[in-house]
Formats: C-alpha cells, structure tokens, sequence
C-alpha cells in the first residue's frame, strides 16, 4: 500500500502532471463561481478532452476539476448571496449576513480554510477506508437511506428558529413541490397543469438560485446601498477566518466526517450533506447566532462540501456504483481507458486509485491558495452600489437558470421562486425548510417505495433504521418543547394560505392511481393538521410591501416578456 502511495505520488514530480491538474483546478474555480455551472457541466463539456489524454493525465484533470467547484461557490454565496452551486445554498444563511457587516473576507478565509481542510479530510478518508468501509456501503440500502432522508428533514425543525412548528409546515409544502411531474411509481402526472415543462419535475436549480438569491437583491436594490455599507475587511479579515478554522477545528473534523461518509452513500447529494452539516452545526453549539452572521455557519457546511468528494469516490472505485451525478462521468473516463471499478482498483491499479487521492489533495490546496489570492479584491465588491452590481448580477443569473433545460420555463420557475422566496423572508418563514424539503421530498418517496417493493415491512425493524429514527424524532420534537414558553397566541392568516395548499392538493388527487396518491396524501393531511394548529400562533413578522420592492418584480416580469417575444421570434 505505501509502495503504491508513493508511487502514485511521483507522478506529481512531472511538470505535465501539475500543469494539467492545475488547468483543471483553474477551469473548476471558474465554474463554480457562476451560477448555475459548477463540476457536473464541466465534466460533461471536457470530457471529451478528457478521451484524448494519457490515462493518469485525463484522471488528474478531471479530479482537479471536479475537486474545487465546492471551493469557488463560495464567493458568490458570501458576496450576494447567490449559491453558485447547489452545495452552497447553506453557505448563504450566516455567509452573506457577514458581508453584510463587512466581513466578507472572514467568511471568505473561513470558508476556504474549512473546505481545503474538508476537502484533504475526504481524500484521507478514501485512501485508508476504501477496503474498510466496503461492507459498510454494501449494507446501506434504501430503507436505511429512507432513514437518513426523514432525518434530514426533521432538521426544518432546527432551522426554522422560534417557529418550528411553521418550519415543518413549510418543509412539508417543500415535500409538495418537488412530487410535481411524472410520478415514478404509479406513472401519473401529478400537478403538472398540462405544462410539458413539469412533466419532469420543477429543476432544483432555478428554484434554489431564486429562492435565496433574488430576496437578498430586492432588498439591497430597493434601499440603493452596497452589500456593505461600511469598511471591508480584506487581509487581515482573511486571517481571522483561518484563526476562526483553527478555533472551531473540532466542528471542522465532525462536518468533513459526515460530508464524507454521506457523500459515499449513493443517493445522498451535495444539496442534502450542505444542509445536514449546518443543521448539525446549529445543534451541536450551544447559544450560537445562526442566521445572523455567524462564523461557524459557514465552517459547518463548506467543511462538509468539498469532503463529500472523496467519499463519493468510494463506491465509484470500490463497485462501479457512482456515489453522485459526477461519478457517472468520472466513471466514463475510466472504462474508457480500461480501468474497471471493483477488486482491481485495490490491488492491481491501487497505484490509479491512490494517484486520485493525491490530485484530490493538492487540488484543495491548490484552489484554496487561488482563491485566497484573489479574495482581498473579490471584499471590495461588497462597496460598490448594488443599482450598479444588480444587472450584471441578475444576467448571470438568468443564464446559470437556463441551463438546467435550456427551457424559457427554467427563468419564469426563477422568478416564480424569487417572489415565494421574498414573500417567505418577509413573513420570517424558513427558506432552509422549504429548500431541505424540496431537495429530500422525491428522495423519500422513492426509498420507500423500493424498501416496501423489496422487503415488505420487515425493513422498519432494522437496527439502524430503528437508531436513526429514534434520533429522528428527537430532533423534532426537541426544539418544539423548547419553544413552548415562547408561544404568543393571535391570528397567522398565512397558515390560512397553506391549508388551502394542502387541501386543493389532496382534493386534486382523485383520478390517480393508489401508488401515485399513497405518499403526497400523507404529505398533504400532516399539512392541514399542522396548518390548522398554526392559525392561531402569532405570526414572527407582519407582511410589509413597499412600492420599491413592486417595482424591481416588474422589472423581472419586463425580462421575462422581453425574454419570450426574443424566444417565439427565433
């Protein structure tokens, strides 16, 4: 093994070797910062660069790639509040509020920091558990990502702050969502209103981008300010983000753990690991500021981000299994040189699986040396006026939506979303909820349905099912008994909104088969009940609506009618 290691290492002496694993840590950092690209687009356009190359070259390439576009996400987050992958929507909630106050280059330098240490965490782990952890990947099946998955969503709980229980509602409306289109079991079209642009779905990706990122451009927009309106903290604000990583090095270590291990389950993405390490950061540390702006909400989740890689490589090399969208193409470029996923990939080619190891490292180091570089100017844009930065913003925007399915649909679902997203952070309702449920909702449905088809109802008997959601209710019904000193009785109209939600959506279901009806009528009637109790709690924030926020949405609608005029004449 440490025969192999070493000479997996002495590729990296050549100048060729670095050169190219360079190129691609230079061309993942550029994906990641725009919105909407990010490692899998990148892959899927290089890849055929990638056939031509010397074997080891094509792997280092891509590894260097697909390694930091976890990294470069950040900036956007932090600067405008604009996930730049859908691994950086966590990053966001304390991210952008520092930048807010000024400190963009802490959340930066934390930020980096975390996601090198994350991302060495995860090659670390793939090169001395690869033949360890195979039979535990081989004994995690659905029920148990089913377990995982409800865990995930008792996590609204926790981040829906004072109002849990509205949290829960809102992540259920989120379940609701993401059940839109051709249903997987029962072959029924649900909700798709006779658009064939839902027949698969609503894309997680404009939806996200306009749910977290045009509330926050609203704002700055109709007040005519900066991001910051006071000084910037550039290098010595960077340094206070690697002291506040060295300080919280044990939040570090727990969140480059759990990314790691949940990435190397099949099934379980960036979107879900972003948002299961912020929840576990805001329950592990006592009297935190989540939210807010604070420090370790974005430790949590970028440690976890670019951990999650390495551990996606392990049933990639292990079983030929993809442990994420990216594997798939990873995957292509090794058959197509001759490498085959499985036994040979530990013993006769454990030089390649160790050469992955090395690139995966240095590429962290690398792209985080890149980004610290340039992180001092990248502060600076948070004091230029937003009337300024917001067309340039709002275009990028418009084409990182589009290109999900290259549809005219992905920028109206954008704005769809911006304006649900702006209505919810002016009531203080919970984005995160409502995001977690619209990521984990089709998850869950179809790891049920594969455990109930393959194993009957024997499967909920299973230990580690029984474990997880024995932790599973806690975490709901913790933070409900907390806040019931804080409870002030009045009138919620909101709730009122919901309830019809749920009620239209569980009297729609009529003409549909069992199968298609068996889960969204459980999503819909937890709803209206929790709906019900709500009404009367008082609502966090009154619904405030300022003619300058009326203004900037029909600017949007203006694009979008410009947008489809310029569409129907091509």
């Amino acid at each position: 093994m440490i025969e192999s290691g070493l000479e997996a290492l002495a590729h990296f002496t050549e100048l060729k070797i670095l050169l190219f694993l360079t190129l691609g840590v230079i061309i993942g950092l550029v994906l990641g910062v725009i919105p909407g690209l990010g490692g899998l687009t990148g892959l899927s356009i290089l890849l055929p660069l990638a056939f031509t190359m010397d074997p080891i070259v094509s792997i280092v390439f891509i590894m260097g790639l697909y390694a930091v576009t976890t990294t470069s996400d950040t900036i956007p987050a932090v600067l405008f509040g604009v996930p730049g992958t859908i691994g950086s929507a966590a990053t966001i909630m304390d991210g952008h509020p520092m930048a807010k106050k000024g400190q963009a280059g802490r959340a930066l330098g934390a930020a980096f920091s975390a996601s090198a240490i994350g991302g060495i965490f995860g090659a670390l782990l793939l090169a001395v558990s690869v033949p360890i952890l195979q039979p535990v990947v081989l004994s995690i099946g659905s029920p148990q990502l089913f377990a995982i998955c409800i865990f995930g969503i008792s996590l609204v709980a926790i981040l829906s702050g004072n109002s849990p229980i509205k949290g829960i509602i809102v992540g259920l409306f989120g379940i609701l969502l993401s059940l839109v289109g051709e249903d997987a079991q029962g072959s029924e079209l649900r909700w798709t209103f006779d658009s064939i642009y839902l027949y698969e779905g609503i894309p997680l990706l404009p939806a996200v981008i306009g749910l977290f990122a045009i509330p926050e451009i609203v704002d700055l927009v109709s007040n005519r300010q900066s991001i910051s309106d006071g000084k910037v903290e550039t290098r010595k604000g960077q340094l206070k983000g690697i002291r506040d990583v060295l300080d919280n090095w044990f939040l570090c270590l727990r969140c480059s753990a759990l990314g790691s291990t949940l990435g190397s389950l099949p099934g379980i993405g960036a979107a879900v690991i972003d948002w299961l390490a912020y929840g576990h950061g805001k329950r592990s540390i006592k009297n935190n500021t989540f939210g807010e702006g604070d420090v370790r909400g974005v430790i949590a989740p970028e440690s976890a981000n670019n951990a999650k890689e390495g551990g996606a490589l392990i049933p990639t090399i292990s079983f030929g299994i993809p442990g994420s969208a990216g594997m798939v193409l990873v995957l292509a470029v090794f058959y197509m040189h001759g490498y085959v996923p499985g036994p040979d990939m530990l013993t006769t080619n454990l030089s390649v699986t160790y050469t992955m190891v090395w690139a995966l490292t240095i590429a962290n180091i690398i792209g985080a040396g890149i980004c610290f570089l340039f992180a001092d100017q990248l502060a600076k844009i948070t004091l230029i006026r937003m009337t300024v930065l917001a067309p340039l913003i709002m275009s990028t925007l418009f084409i990182g939506a589009i290109q999900g399915s290259q549809s005219y649909g992905d920028l109206v679902c954008l704005v769809a979303f911006g304006v649900v997203g702006w209505l919810m952070k002016e009531k203080d309702l919970s984005r995160p909820a409502l995001a977690l449920g619209f990521v984990l909702g089709g998850l869950i449905e179809r790891y049920y349905f594969r455990s109930i088809s393959s194993l009957g109802y024997d499967w909920l008997l299973d230990p580690i099912v029984l474990c997880v959601f024995a932790i599973t209710l806690y975490g709901l019904i913790s933070p409900i008994i907390k806040s019931k000193f804080k409870i002030i009785w009045g009138v919620d109209y909101t709730m009122f909104l919901f309830f019809g939600i749920f009620a239209a959506g569980l009297f729609s279901m009529g003409s549909w088969t069992p199968l298609s009806t068996v889960f969204p009528t459980l999503v819909c009637i937890c709803g209206i009940i929790l709906s019900l109790i709500s009404v009367s709690l008082k609502p966090e924030k009154e619904l405030d609506i300022h003619w300058k926020n009326t203004n900037f949405f029909g600017w949007l609608l203006g694009c979008l009618l410009y947008t489809s005029d310029a569409a129907d004449e091509r």
